[in-house]
């Protein structure tokens, strides 16, 4: 898989959602950079991540045998964790940002998650707007977050997502999602 390689037509609908595993990581490790080039994860944190076992979960998104992006979800007891969410520059605005955020919050409540939570850098307008539409609100700001860049980041939580309407919330999101991606086909 190599990310130049990525044909930057696909729609999210085009994508498959995978776990992720070791092999992935060398490839993620590149992507890292190009999605997050302020303050980028390391390789050795992906490998830790994946260390923990069930009190994580990771997806890969892949188009044309490349990742073209990854989520990350922490669990521990009755509440659940995004960890990170990354889309390659060629894939952004085509809702698989909105795909990844929503298998992660459904595998968080058959867990058994009640509540979800997250931070974003604060000029971050894309994510907060996504977050924002899958319920989460802010709780406040975490001066200097982000390392080395020292970006804030607003904090971030939604609140019950083991609920009935919250599942439909869920569905009413994917669906449009789905549409609006055969729309742009």
């Amino acid at each position: 898989m190599s990310a130049a390689a990525v044909d930057p037509t696909p729609s999210a609908g085009d994508v498959d959602l995978v776990p992720m595993r070791w092999w992935h990581l060398g490839e993620i490790a590149t992507l890292e950079r190009q999605v997050f080039d302020l303050d980028p994860w390391s390789a050795e944190l992906f490998w830790s991540e994946l260390a923990q076992g069930d009190n994580r979960h990771y997806l890969v998104a892949v188009a044309g045998g490349s990742i073209v992006g990854y989520a990350g979800l922490a669990l521990q007891g009755d509440e659940s964790y995004i960890q990170t969410i990354g889309v390659v520059p060629a894939m952004r605005g085509r809702h698989l940002g909105s795909r990844l955020m929503i298998a992660q919050l459904r595998e968080a409540r058959r867990r058994g998650a009640r509540s979800c939570g997250l931070e974003v850098r604060t000029d971050n307008r894309p994510a907060r707007a996504l977050y924002t539409r899958l319920g989460f609100v802010d709780l406040g700001v975490r001066r200097g977050y982000y390392q080395p860049s020292g970006g804030d980041a607003y904090v971030m939580r939604v609140r019950p997502i083991d609920t009935v309407g919250y599942g439909t919330l869920l569905d009413r999101v994917e669906a449009a999602v789905l549409r609006d991606a055969r729309a742009a086909s």
